[in-house]
């Protein structure tokens, strides 16, 4: 008996232990804001964010901002920015030219 509740004891570990690490539990090491960003370039754009550039964030009166540009893995850059209130990014096609 000793056996068998020591071996579920251990079972249930494993499972706790693999499902903290799995990936859909897991946190990036990045900002949330920027979290919110990559969800929506992927749903908005199509887009696989390779890299941010450019990230700031600051204060605007009593309302936070947020700027960054991001480059795609298609090699696709966009430059995004948000002030809080507001949901949604305002995200806007770039050549390397212009942005």
């Amino acid at each position: 008996m000793f056996i068998f509740k020591k071996s579920i004891l251990f079972s249930l570990a494993l499972a706790a232990g693999a499902a903290m690490t799995s990936p859909l539990s897991a946190q990036s090491s990045d900002p949330a804001w920027l979290d919110d960003l990559r969800q929506q370039l992927e749903q908005d754009q199509e887009c696989e964010v390779s890299y941010f550039i450019n990230m700031r964030e600051g204060q605007i009166g009593t309302n936070t901002y947020f700027e960054a540009r991001v480059q795609c893995l298609d090699g696709r850059m966009f430059d995004a920015n948000k002030t809080e209130p507001e949901s949604q990014f305002t995200i806007k096609a770039c050549g390397t030219a212009v942005c």
